[in-house]
């Protein structure tokens, strides 16, 4: 009598995002051990990220030097210009065009040797900081071609702090981390960015306020009316920053922050990396010292192992709520870390994906919605399914399953992979059993099916999955068998989309 088939299915695989702490045995089928090059799309499903497009024509300056800081000045007027450093230059960006910023002040130009500026802005004027250099500003209002230092503005009073970390919040610019001192807050004028003398600027001594002794000031943070002076080992929460003078020590955290350019506002988190991993403070405020949530708790020793080899001065981040992902790019591991923000896990970690070949070099989320990326001679655009002009490969593995019945062995006999995509889409069906990482492969094409768009419509007014997507079934037939068995996806992204919708499995029982 014939042996009879059972079916087995995963509704949006990998719905749960990387899981590389937990034992694979047993563990839920919606986490993936692989999920590379890919995104949590806005239906729960494992999709291919964007690659990106160049946003402008060579620059004989720039060279193929890596564009390391990208940010945005708006005007009073609300006209928006995106500028750059990258090599010892600073750079717009209009229309098709990176045009070379030349000195403008009225003393020696500043020399450059090193990139490792961060930007912010306020009043219709965009501020470069750097340790050992005097902050540089671009004010479009006096001259959209050139530069000058922060003191070399009319009006400017003050000593002006050659500060490595700073950022514009509650009116005003905040700095602190000096090559001599490190301990020092300081913060302009209100409106002012180049008054750091009377008015109601000011400075903190934050030697006697540390809580475990001694700490160094590595990046700034506000969120509503706090003010979040991250250390590298611990940090301080001021309420009330809206007046300086009488803001307050509200709380301390004993975490630090380890990478100035990882901390990111999200509206409602402040997120940052820490030795420990990627970590939001905002619980800790609402819950009265609560635990740090910990998103990166499912890949923390994969993260923790890429930072024990990383430069953490090149170590970037971004927050596009228009993706709704956080970004952390580890360049020198080639690896991205995409954090899905949607919604989090009943732990409280966040749904991780990887990235890589695409690796920035830094990131802007831009006020026209658009997710910028420095690339070595390019800033680059979040956009399409090319990086630049080459194709790049998403790779998906499921954790280790048992249908069930951990004594009994499956005889795999069909596979069946529903997928959104483009048509004639190659994909690597590959699966292995009791933990043998020889897979048996197979490679199927995706047929012509009907087309759609995401709920019919457009996403986001680009077409993801329009005009030449599909849905469709592909299927291989299994062979091999065992008590537990992983399935993997691969695929070559050449210029369409796809995500994994469903995987159906036929096996058969075989013997006790």
């Amino acid at each position: 009598m014939p042996q009879q088939i059972t079916p087995f299915s995963i509704t949006a695989p990998g719905f749960h995002g990387l899981n590389l702490q937990d034992s694979p045995i047993g563990m839920d089928s919606g986490f993936a051990l692989i999920a590379n090059n890919c995104v949590i799309d806005q239906s729960g499903r494992v999709a291919a990220r964007k690659g990106w497009d160049k946003a402008h024509t060579s620059n004989a300056q720039l060279s193929t030097s890596d564009v390391t800081c990208i940010g945005e000045v708006i005007q009073t007027d609300g006209t928006a210009t995106i500028v750059a450093t990258g090599g010892a230059y600073l750079f717009k960006h209009s229309g098709t065009t990176l045009t070379t910023l030349t000195y403008g002040g009225g003393g020696v130009a500043p020399t450059i040797s090193a990139s490792n500026w961060q930007f912010c802005q306020l009043n219709g004027v965009g501020i470069f900081w750097q340790r050992g250099y005097d902050p540089l500003i671009y004010d479009p209002a006096v001259s959209t071609t050139t530069f000058r230092r922060l003191n070399e503005k009319t009006g400017s009073l003050g000593t002006v702090q050659q500060a490595n970390t700073a950022i514009s919040a509650f009116g005003r610019i905040w700095c602190g981390d000096l090559t001599s001192d490190r301990n020092t807050l300081y913060w302009s004028d209100v409106l002012t960015p180049h008054i750091w003398s009377g008015g109601s600027s000011g400075s903190l001594n934050l030697h006697g306020v540390w809580p475990k002794g001694g700490d160094n000031i590595v990046a700034l943070a506000a969120h509503n009316n706090y003010l979040f002076i991250f250390g590298r080992y611990q940090t301080l929460v001021y309420s009330g920053a809206t007046t300086p003078s009488t803001m307050a020590l509200t709380d301390t955290l004993e975490i630090g922050c380890i990478a100035r350019d990882s901390v990111q506002n999200t509206g409602q988190d402040v997120i940052f990396l820490s030795d420990s991993g990627v970590r939001g403070v905002l619980r800790t405020i609402q819950e009265n010292s609560a635990p740090l949530r910990d998103l990166s708790m499912n890949v923390r020793n994969e993260l923790l192992t890429d930072i024990m080899a990383e430069t953490l001065a090149n170590v970037k981040s971004a927050y596009s709520p228009t993706n709704a992902f956080y970004l952390l790019t580890m360049p020198t591991r080639n690896r991205v870390y995409c954090f899905d923000m949607r919604s989090q896990l009943p732990t409280g970690a966040a749904r991780v994906t990887t990235w890589s070949v695409i690796t920035p070099k830094s990131f802007w989320q831009s006020s026209t919605r658009k997710l910028y990326i420095g690339k070595a001679g390019y800033i680059g655009e979040y956009a399409g399914y090319l990086d630049d002009t080459s194709e790049y490969r998403i790779s998906y593995y499921t954790p280790w399953i048992d249908f069930g019945n951990p004594i009994q062995t499956s005889i795999l006999k069909k596979i069946l992979l529903t997928v959104i995509g483009a048509t004639n889409q190659s994909i690597v069906f590959k699966w292995a059993y009791d933990f043998d990482t020889t897979y048996f492969s197979e490679t199927a094409t995706i047929s012509e099916a009907y087309s759609v768009s995401e709920y019919n419509v457009a996403e986001y007014n680009i077409g993801q999955y329009g005009g030449g997507g599909s849905v469709t079934t592909t299927t291989v037939n299994g062979s091999g068998k065992g008590v537990l068995i992983q399935f993997g996806f691969e695929a070559q992204i050449n210029d369409n989309a796809l995500s994994f919708q469903k995987i159906s499995i036929y096996t058969k029982e075989g013997r006790l």
